[in-house]
């Protein structure tokens, strides 16, 4: 279960490093500085990312993420990774977070057929 579409979207924007982590839609910005003198000097912004450990109750583990601030908050707002995994578009997730996604379903789905099985 891999939604094509919306990563090959993604795979075209200028900042790759956001697909190597949950970065929520947050990209690399351009402008200039204007001093008092207004000579333009052209600089970049970078997302405020932070490496993370954000445990995952589906998979049992503590998952390693480059994590951006504004990520950080949906995920507080959700309540946990895999709530914020699950619920969030897939244009906003990356491939790090689409392969997550794919991972807790598959876990969810599993754990949800042997009890099944079993009785």
């Amino acid at each position: 279960m891999f939604p094509s579409i919306p990563l090959f979207a993604v795979v075209s924007a200028p900042f790759k490093r956001s697909q190597l982590g949950l970065f929520h839609g947050k990209m690399k910005q351009y402008g200039n500085n204007v001093p008092n003198s207004k000579h333009k000097t052209r600089r970049t912004w970078l997302p405020n990312v932070h490496n993370q450990r954000l445990f995952s109750d589906t998979l049992q583990q503590f998952v390693r993420l480059k994590v951006s601030a504004r990520a950080l908050k949906t995920i507080k707002k959700y309540g946990n990774i895999d709530k914020y995994l699950l619920n969030t578009k897939p244009d906003l997730l990356g491939w790090e977070g689409m392969r997550l996604r794919v991972l807790i379903r598959e876990k969810q789905t599993a754990a949800d057929q042997v009890p099944q099985a079993a009785s």
